[in-house]
């Protein structure tokens, strides 16, 4: 599964559940203690309209405040790592954000926030028609590829997350964190241990899980990569989806086959999904798989 070597992990802490009833009165996610459905809150029903405001097409944004749930200490309780997180300052970072034809500020429309292992945070070319397609936003962090420290990985998604939902009118049943290789990794994580943030994650070609788990090769154990808080992580086990893709040819296919049955199955999620796109490598699939990823992600929404 390959791990952070900078997320080294201790015995579980304590959860300040007044941080939870704060990210259910923020409108930027469902408290752990909501009936409501995970993500929904002021972003469904859209700001002002100078919130509102946008340029269709790719442009390059800035998300400079950083949100409560992605401050050090939140983000070292949900992770359970004994490092202290930096005080991360998006002051000096920049987000590609795409906004499809169609989009008009008048209805909630759904939201990608992407993890790329490369300095690049745009959307994949074949990607842009599924986009508009199903009505979905995108955005991603520039220079936040897999050399960046993984606190700060995580941190930008979660400071995009917030600003979109700021900017745009965002439904927040349809927010989905997604990445590729090592920002699959840090997507998995995000997915389970936001889940009040996030309504579904599409980790491709790289997955990490919080329990133990054998190797392919039967010879090794894998190491939780991180520990989750049992009060987020009851809303990814019941309530979230997580669709798992891999590929016929990806060197963590085995792997990633490992991860679907004896974590996130063995772990009781309910809805998670493995994907397995045929004849290519460790590589982004095209728009068909893309789409085929959300149909799962959206099934019985």
């Amino acid at each position: 599964m390959g791990g952070f070597d900078d997320c080294v992990l201790k015995g579980s802490v304590f959860w300040r559940f007044a941080g939870v009833l704060l990210f259910a009165l923020s409108g930027l996610g469902t408290g752990a203690g909501s009936a409501a459905e995970p993500g929904v809150g002021a972003g469904a029903r859209g700001g002002s309209a100078a919130q509102q405001a946008f340029k269709e097409g790719e442009s390059i944004a800035r998300f400079p405040k950083l949100p409560e749930q992605a401050a050090p200490e939140e983000v070292k309780a949900r992770v359970h790592c004994t490092e202290e997180p930096a005080a991360l300052d998006p002051e000096g970072d920049t987000f590609v954000v795409h906004v499809p034809k169609g989009y008009r500020g008048t209805e909630p429309w759904g939201l990608v926030v992407w993890v790329s292992p490369s300095d690049s945070g745009r959307p994949p070319q074949e990607w842009l028609r599924v986009l508009e397609e199903r009505r979905l936003l995108w955005v991603g962090a520039q220079k936040a590829g897999n050399p960046r420290n993984i606190f700060a990985r995580m941190q930008l998604a979660l400071c995009a997350n917030a600003g979109m939902r700021e900017r745009f009118r965002i439904d927040g049943r349809r927010v989905y964190v997604s990445g590729f290789s090592g920002g699959g990794r840090v997507a998995s994580i995000l997915g389970v241990a936001w889940a009040d943030m996030f309504s579904g994650s599409v980790p491709m070609m790289g997955v990490n899980f919080f329990t133990d788990l054998p190797a392919a090769d039967g010879k090794r154990v894998y190491a939780p990569q991180y520990i989750p808080d049992d009060m987020v992580l009851g809303i990814a086990r019941e309530r979230t989806r997580h669709v798992l893709v891999t590929s016929e040819k990806d060197f963590n296919l085995a792997d990633t086959r490992i991860v679907f049955e004896k974590g996130y199955q063995q772990e009781g999620f309910r809805r998670v999904d493995l994907l397995e796109v045929p004849g290519i490598g460790h590589a982004l699939p095209g728009g068909e798989w893309f789409a085929k990823a959300l149909d799962l992600l959206e099934r019985a929404r």
